[in-house]
């Protein structure tokens, strides 16, 4: 298994100038090791919703790439995004999910169903154009600048286990938006 600190760590490195988008855990390791927080969009109290927000972000701006973290419980809240996101082919959009098979968030209980599903198999079946499955950092590391790359929408499962950084969480998603909104329209 990933360190959820270690993978957000690596694909940072790797983000260049894209507009991340991040709710739940990873938005914790997020907020530790981000890099360019006038690109980064935290989704609090909106959990499932991630995909979403990085979706219209990935059709609104087809010049920025988006990369999404999410939690597997947050997508299973609305995993039909898995199918909008398909059938809409960002070529810019990355959806990278920490999944744990718990809400660790909320304390830890089990996500249904967890670890008899496969979340890269069901992103690939809904339309995905590329789909992979991480429980190693070395593998990851060595693939995330190609996949970043990649014309997406591409979907990657992060095997994780989880240490939670000390650093509170970033500010509102609204008050990070109207950030973001600066930042890409040159007035930032």
């Amino acid at each position: 298994m990933l360190s959820g600190l270690e993978a957000a760590k690596a694909i940072n490195r790797v983000r260049g100038d894209a507009v991340v988008v991040a709710t739940m855990t990873p938005n914790r390791y997020w907020a530790e090791v981000s890099d360019a927080p006038d690109l980064d969009i935290p989704v609090f109290g909106a959990m499932g919703k991630a995909s979403s927000v990085g979706l219209g972000i990935a059709i609104a701006r087809p010049d920025r790439r988006v990369i999404v973290l999410d939690g597997d419980g947050a997508l299973l809240m609305n995993l039909g995004a898995l199918v909008t996101i398909a059938g809409e082919g960002p070529r810019n959009l990355t959806h990278f999910v920490f999944e744990d098979g718990v809400y660790y968030t909320t304390g830890g209980q089990p996500v249904p169903g967890a670890g008899s599903f496969d979340l890269a198999g069901i992103a690939k079946s809904a339309g995905f154009r590329e789909s992979f499955a991480f429980d190693d950092l070395e593998d990851l590391v060595s693939e995330l600048p190609r996949i970043v790359e990649m014309e997406g929408p591409v979907f990657v499962s992060l095997k994780v286990f989880h240490e939670i950084p000390s650093q509170a969480l970033m500010g509102s998603t609204g008050d990070a938006m109207r950030r973001v909104a600066r930042t890409l329209s040159g007035e930032g």
